[in-house]
């Protein structure tokens, strides 16, 4: 069976709470969702639990993405439904359609044992959800060459990710959606596995975190435009994946 994934970015009301966009996405509104025939919903969300300082520099105007929903459906036609469900919760969305690839799953490294909770409960730790716009000076091939074939393992060696999940964008879906043609979630053990230079880099002293700083910025700026990183932090979950 072919599944086509759709990635929707989120954008409450001004003034919602984030307590409050959590409950409204994995309420009922999780319940239609799937009923609009979805065959798997995982969702990262903005809510109190993963309020914390994000790793990458906010240099972009306006606010950032309360949450993204993870949709993978049959028919590309379902997402009409899906789309007026979640603009009718009051939300602004920008929608693409996307290839996954994920180049770590829990359990794939040291920093994880695999997935033992079920479908509806929070994955442990924190997500960072980065949007990534492809720099004029690289062609679409090259930018995905650099991303995949450098930035990837680079990090995967240096720092402590339990997941990570390269989200290519084919096609914008909807008239708000900005350029964006990267949308990647990495998931990490805790809070302090992102706040922490030496956990976040993987350092034992002082010397190791600036070769191992050097080395992801070096990677970084091999394919993106560190103006232009959009990285909000958010809870990871599993809504259905059976």
């Amino acid at each position: 069976m072919e599944l086509y994934k759709i990635i929707y970015l989120l954008w409450p009301p001004p003034g919602q709470e984030s307590a409050k966009t959590r409950d409204i996405l994995l309420g009922d509104l999780s319940t239609r969702i799937i009923g609009s025939g979805a065959v798997r919903l995982t969702m990262d969300i903005a809510d109190p639990e993963s309020r914390m300082r994000s790793p990458a520099p906010k240099l972009y105007r306006g606010r950032a993405i309360s949450a993204l929903v993870n949709v993978w459906v049959e028919d590309l036609g379902a997402r009409r439904n899906i789309e007026d469900m979640l603009r009718y919760s009051g939300f602004q969305i920008a929608g693409y359609l996307v290839e996954e690839s994920i180049f770590t799953e829990y359990g794939g490294n040291r920093h994880a044992a695999k997935r033992d909770w079920p479908d509806g409960r929070r994955s442990p730790g924190v997500t960072a959800v980065t949007l990534m716009m492809r720099p004029r000076r690289l062609s679409r091939d090259e930018w995905i060459k650099r991303w995949h074939g450098t930035m990837s393992p680079v990090s995967e060696e240096i720092q402590p990710r339990t997941r990570y999940v390269r989200n290519l964008v084919v096609e914008a879906l909807t008239p708000e959606a900005l350029p964006f043609e990267g949308i990647v979630e990495e998931s990490w053990p805790s809070k302090k596995h992102v706040s922490n230079p030496f956990l976040f880099y993987g350092a034992g002293n002082a010397w190791q975190l600036g070769r191992n700083m050097c080395r992801i910025m070096r990677a970084v700026k091999s394919f993106l435009d560190l103006s232009r990183i959009r990285t909000t932090m958010m809870s990871e979950y599993f809504i259905k994946t059976k």
